[in-house]
């Protein structure tokens, strides 16, 4: 059982369908180069005589495109960046807190992870993708489904402000849920 004996590198990626851990080994002597992601293997190259370079693959439910550059530093040093859409991690989750809404509850005992998507409006629970109705209200819009037998809501309500936009709010069984900062 050599499994992870060149463990170089652990990344969390939080995209709508779960939190995705990526698991990289890098074999400095041998050019070994293994990608897991969730614990499952991707990628493994067992000869690698170049041990600088790329490897790409995908993640999660929506095939999220991700690469991991090798890059060496000084001597045996290397760095090990991960991109995910051809964004550096940093960027591509500054940008995705713009364009989703991420709200995490407790339901009977089971935790649940609900992310809107904001510019398609879909609502995705636990790594699936809700069956949701959508309505017109007085003040904006209602995105209805329901989790774990509980019927929640998003509201969507304009804020008045140009630069703030539209403030979006889970309400579960009449409860509004706070927004989870990932």
């Amino acid at each position: 059982l050599e499994k992870m004996t060149d463990l170089v590198a652990v990344w969390e990626v939080a995209l709508s369908d779960g939190v995705h851990k990526i698991e990289f080994e890098h074999g400095t002597t041998s050019g070994k180069r293994v990608v897991y992601v969730d614990g499952k293997e991707e990628i493994r190259k067992e000869w690698m005589f170049k041990l600088v370079g790329k490897e790409t693959f995908t993640v999660g439910a929506a095939k999220t495109k991700a690469t991991i550059n090798i890059d060496a530093i000084s001597g045996f040093a290397y760095e090990y960046t991960l991109e995910i859409n051809g964004k550096s991690l940093k960027k591509y989750m500054e940008n995705r807190s713009k364009t989703t809404n991420t709200w995490v509850l407790t339901l009977g005992g089971t935790d649940y992870r609900v992310v809107l998507e904001k510019d398609t409006m879909d609502v995705w629970c636990n790594g699936e993708k809700m069956e949701t109705a959508g309505e017109f209200v007085e003040d904006g819009t209602e995105t209805h489904f329901s989790v774990g037998g509980h019927s929640c809501c998003i509201k969507a309500v304009s804020s008045g402000k140009r630069k703030e936009g539209i403030i979006h709010t889970l309400i579960v069984a009449g409860r509004e849920i706070p927004e989870a900062v990932e």
